[in-house]
């Protein structure tokens, strides 16, 4: 900035700039401040000494190193030695280890790092005022142009201006401990050591050549069952690590660490806060890092978050005309990066929060499952980056599937006695406009259309059970047998053309349905199910759209059409008509049934509802479970839920609906997330058709 204008040149400009905290974020933004000369004084506030820094390797990616490079030159040259460089992730499960490699990142010991940017600042003649702790923002704000609170996770900064700022802090379910040890580790590692409580995880990277930092995370269920309870000290002295909790962490990790020691600086059990805030703006203070906003520490380095920051702003402050300006175009720039962040950071930590639904899995597949939990990783991501690792899994989940090697999402798949040539679903919509609910020849081009694009299964609906469930959508049923006669037409149009089967979703879709008697509804499922039965290769019921059938509760409490109460009375009503299709189609052939719980449990939560709902549906000869959501976060994480809690049994699959992209399917049936997908509209046209009359030719485009 200059005064009044821009400040595009080095030449020092007449604005005073504090900053509240020493460490990498703090630092790194006042080398750059100053070498651009953005600030005729830029001063750095300390509470600590020079020396006295807590917390291990802080983790930077070869994308975070070049552009610390190309922001200032001289610090990586003095950061290079430091630096522990490693390309592959190990994942150690069960006695077995899988390596993906091609990944580019290093680390290097938070002193370390602290030093480097120490020096700089004071070649540049940055002053740094070390066991000074600000006490009085206010005061520091109104004899300074702009104040940088780079202040940590507990911001005394944010605190004060909190009304402004509007904070809020989410508290993580494990207990997690950082920790040292002389033992050099090779590249990153994960370890899985599973113990009567749960398992318990251990994020393990080197820091230097003679040293690695070890993050111990575990279920609280887990902790307590190893003994941390007990041997946590309610109150430790600042400073001051639980060595009894280390000691029992030495012996459960004694094969990992293999006769080398651990260590602790400071160390002991917390939970992960993640901080958002409303704005990272009051006046002329900022946030910078944690203060403003954290990530879990799974996907990635806070001091990598801190320093993106840092850059950031000392170029909004470069190019802005002015103060307020800049810190708006500051927030303005890292608000998306960040909340991308933080969204992968949240998918992360709910894995690992909930790891113990995945031991159950193959080591292949939970290897691959492990590598993908952000949803930033695709399968076409570990292809590019490792060949070898990609093709591994693919062999091993082609034998388990009884298909050919190739890409996860041609593999067959075998619903009841129904063989599905690979895991794409695609359910393309009503096609309109019926006569009395009879399907015509639009029906036949859409259907069949969509048929020819290669999917293993297609679904056809939504269809109504009688006229009066068909009144809220005025389309297509199948409760005449005139419409039976047109579905036969289309189906025998789809299985003489193309290798996919078809299966139909019937529903009441009338505005009053919940004035229906249940032996009335009953009756008329059960009428569709018979005229099926001639036609379909699968039926599917829709529990999605109807209030009166989805058995799951529908908030708030006591809102109208809600069905509250206990899952298994919810459950009374829709599996009466389960039961009554059950009776009327053939039992070699599979039922599906399609629940959406995305408005009913935000977030992928509520998996022990979901969980009980699909046990009870295998039970009634379900053979499927079909979760539809209407947003990409909650495509496969519901059906992850059912998939990974209650679908273990044999024979029952998991259908996962929400935005999906026929790239999306590789990643989630490796995974293991679901059996099927149903993929997007606009993934519908990435599928390659197939001439007429030729059904045995592979019809799905390679991902590229």
């Amino acid at each position: 900035m200059a005064k009044g204008g821009v400040g595009t040149s080095a030449e020092e400009v007449e604005v005073r700039i504090a900053v509240i905290g020493g460490g990498p974020g703090g630092l790194y933004f006042s080398a750059l401040a100053r070498r651009h000369g953005i600030a005729r004084e830029i001063t750095v506030w300390e509470r600590n000494a020079p020396s006295e820094t807590f917390g291990f390797g802080v983790v930077l990616s070869d994308q975070a190193l070049d552009a610390i490079e190309l922001a200032d030159p001289a610090l990586l040259p003095a950061m290079r030695p430091m630096l522990a460089r490693w390309d592959d992730i190990d994942v150690h499960y069960r006695g077995t280890a899988f390596t993906a490699g091609g990944n580019g990142f290093a680390a290097m010991s938070r002193t370390g790092l602290l030093t480097v940017l120490q020096r700089r600042c004071a070649e540049l003649g940055v002053p740094v005022r070390y066991g000074s702790e600000i006490t009085d923002v206010d005061a520091l704000a109104a004899g300074h142009d702009v104040v940088v609170a780079a202040d940590g996770v507990n911001s005394p900064s944010r605190a004060r201006y909190a009304e402004t700022f509007r904070p809020t802090v989410q508290t993580g379910r494990c207990r997690y401990i950082w920790l040292g040890t002389d033992l050099a580790l090779d590249s990153f590692k994960f370890y899985v050591v599973d113990t009567p409580g749960g398992a318990v995880q251990v994020h393990a990277y080197p820091d230097s050549g003679q040293s690695s930092t070890l993050i111990v995370e575990l279920s609280e269920d887990a902790w307590r069952a190893a003994g941390f309870a007990d041997a946590a000290a309610a109150q430790l002295p600042p400073g001051e690590s639980d060595e009894r909790s280390i000691g029992i962490i030495a012996e459960l990790c004694k094969d990992i660490l293999d006769g080398h020691e651990l260590s602790g600086n400071n160390s002991r059990w917390l939970r992960f806060p993640t901080v958002r805030c409303e704005t990272w703006r009051h006046r002329n203070v900022v946030l910078l890092g944690d203060a403003a906003h954290t990530a879990h520490f799974s996907i990635g380095s806070g001091t990598k978050l801190a320093m993106d920051d840092a850059s950031a702003l000392a170029g909004s402050l470069r190019e802005q005309p002015d103060a307020e300006a800049a810190l708006a175009a500051y927030e303005a720039a890292r608000r998306p990066a960040v909340g991308s962040l933080q969204r992968a950071a949240r998918a992360s930590r709910e894995w690992f929060e909930g790891i113990d639904r995945y031991t159950h899995q193959h080591p292949q597949q939970f290897a691959v499952n492990l590598l993908t939990r952000s949803r930033r990783v695709s399968y076409a991501g570990m292809r590019r980056r490792d060949p070898g690792f990609v093709a591994r899994a693919e062999r091993w989940f082609a034998r388990a599937a009884g298909g050919r090697p190739g890409p996860p999402m041609l593999q067959p798949c075998t619903l009841g006695g129904l063989e599905l040539a690979n895991r794409v679903v695609v359910a393309p919509g009503e096609a309109r406009p019926v006569r009395d609910g009879v399907p015509g020849d639009l029906h036949l081009v859409h259907l069949g259309g969509a048929a020819l694009r290669g999917a293993g299964l297609m679904l056809a609906g939504p269809v109504a059970v009688s006229a009066e469930g068909a009144a809220a959508t005025g389309g297509a049923g199948l409760y005449t047998g005139e419409q039976a006669a047109e579905w036969r037409r289309i189906a025998r149009f789809v299985h003489a053309n193309s290798r996919a089967k078809i299966g139909v979703q019937l529903g009441y879709y009338g505005p009053d349905g919940a004035a229906v008697p249940l032996a009335d509804l009953q009756r008329a499922f059960a009428a569709a199910a018979r005229r099926a039965a001639a036609v379909f290769d699968l039926l599917e019921l829709d529990w999605a759209d109807d209030r009166r059938l989805s058995p799951l509760p529908s908030p708030p409490a006591g809102e109208p059409g809600g069905n509250g109460g206990a899952p298994r009375d919810r459950l009374r009503y829709p599996l009466g008509v389960l039961d009554a299709i059950r009776a009327e189609w053939p039992a070699e052939r599979p039922v599906s049934v399609r629940i959406s719980p995305a408005g009913r449990y935000p977030g992928g939560d509520g998996a022990d509802a979901l969980a009980e709902t699909a046990n009870e549906l295998a039970a009634r000869g379900a053979t499927a479970v079909h979760v539809t959501s209407g947003t990409r976060a909650g495509g496969d994480v519901y059906a992850d839920r059912i998939r990974n809690q209650a679908g273990r049994r044999s024979g029952f699959a998991v259908i996962a609906e929400g935005s999906i992209s026929a790239a999306d399917v590789d990643t989630i049936v490796l995974a293991g997330h679901a059996d099927l997908c149903v993929v997007d509209r606009q993934a519908e046209d990435s599928l390659r058709p197939a001439p007429c009359g030729t059904p045995d030719q592979s019809l799905l485009k390679e991902p590229s």
